[in-house]
């Protein structure tokens, strides 16, 4: 147990074992891949490059340099000098689309597979707003083992008029993909959810890398909807201890499944918006897996002081509650209604932020600052419940 210096008892948030997903297994693999990436860096130098240290970030950046591209001569490539950043992410969606009654109505059908693909829309895109690129093209991968019994007319109408949907919201042209049927290696019944994006940074703005932080930063947060795409393994494992299962109503009278399939928030429409408006964010952090323990992404040895919260959604109360936990045990799984974060310069970007945000619509919150720490480590400290990560 650790206590925040000069906080009285503060303490370390419990949370590791109420994930059961193996990050350390996963991390591993990830770091793996990483390096083969390092190792194919020079191997289209023709046309651009990858920044080294930023490898493994939510949206890698590919610099293509255009005078190279599209010149003759070297004369030519200072003519048609400048550059275009890009990025290419690939996300799942996990098993939120597993997470419903066993019986649904047709309305309720169409209406959880048109948020099922509002959520897809969401993994694809919200790590590549956290540069700062737009979604430009989307395509998706959905392999099962039983195409006629998965892709009903329900599903077709709900996935894709909500996949339409969400393309519009961010800006973005869906170029089809692919559905192959894989037999033995997909559950009969289900679906894999996943895709990939192509983004690209708006003419003459560079991407928001991280570079720039530092203490005396102030830190922003924007609401989520709920779980939004993480953290469903533990949510599902609830459901089966619940009385009535995915239809057990949570205290304001909504059934369990219901919050959980709410759709996500589309970030990529505000960060355009403020990048439009001439706001350059030094950081921006998709929350999604790891929770609160992503706001310390960046490299730089910084305390993020969490000085106010968001609204607790209700499906996180009532997950503690049924699970006799406190809600700060789910700070490392959970995003605990704040889905993403940017950090402005100073105070003047961050009141610029807070109005875009309430000009699109968004619920967003002036949540702390980041401070210096004595040591090379990071931390988050969250005030409001007394907790350091």
């Amino acid at each position: 147990m650790n206590n925040e210096g000069g906080q009285g008892q503060g303490r370390s948030s419990g949370t590791w074992g109420v994930d059961q997903v193996n990050y350390d297994a996963l991390d591993r693999v990830k770091l793996r891949c990483i390096e083969a990436s390092r190792r194919t860096l020079e191997f289209a130098s023709d046309y651009g490059s990858v920044l080294d240290g930023a490898l493994g970030a939510s949206a890698n950046i590919f610099t293509i340099p255009l005078g190279r591209l599209f010149a003759n001569s070297a004369e030519d490539e200072q003519k048609k000098g400048g550059e275009i950043a890009v990025s290419l992410v690939t996300e799942g969606l996990g098993t939120a689309d597993d997470a419903r009654p066993e019986h649904l109505t047709p309305e309720e059908e169409y209406q959880f597979w048109y948020h099922i693909a509002i959520k897809t829309i969401s993994a694809l895109t919200n790590d590549v707003a956290s540069c700062g690129m737009r979604p430009l093209l989307i395509s998706q991968y959905l392999p099962t083992s039983t195409p006629e019994r998965v892709f009903s007319e329900g599903f077709l109408d709900g996935f894709l008029d909500g996949f339409v949907a969400g393309c519009k919201k961010v800006g973005s042209v869906y170029i089809s993909g692919e559905t192959p049927q894989l037999k033995t290696k997909i559950v009969e019944g289900r679906i894999d959810v996943a895709g990939a994006v192509f983004g690209v940074m708006p003419p003459g703005i560079a991407p928001v890398g991280g570079a720039e932080l530092g203490p005396g930063q102030e830190i922003i947060f924007i609401a989520s909807s709920g779980p939004q795409e993480n953290g469903y393994t533990p949510l599902r494992e609830l459901a089966a201890l619940l009385p009535f299962g995915y239809r057990t109503k949570l205290p304001s009278g909504m059934e369990y499944w219901r919050a959980l399939n709410a759709p996500s928030v589309l970030y990529s429409p505000l960060v355009q918006e403020v990048l439009c408006r001439g706001i350059r964010p030094v950081s921006m952090e998709n929350i999604s897996g790891h929770g609160w323990l992503k706001m310390m992404r960046g490299k730089q040895p910084l305390r993020y002081r969490i000085e106010q919260m968001l609204p607790v959604p209700e499906v996180f109360s009532f997950y503690a509650a049924q699970k006799r936990l406190a809600i700060e045990d789910l700070l490392s799984v959970f995003n605990l209604g704040a889905g993403f974060m940017m950090i402005a310069r100073d105070g003047n970007d961050a009141h610029g932020i807070l109005r875009s945000a309430e000009d699109l619509g968004y619920r967003a919150l002036r949540a702390g600052r980041t401070e210096e720490t004595a040591g090379e480590g990071r931390e988050v400290v969250v005030e409001p419940l007394g907790v350091r990560l």
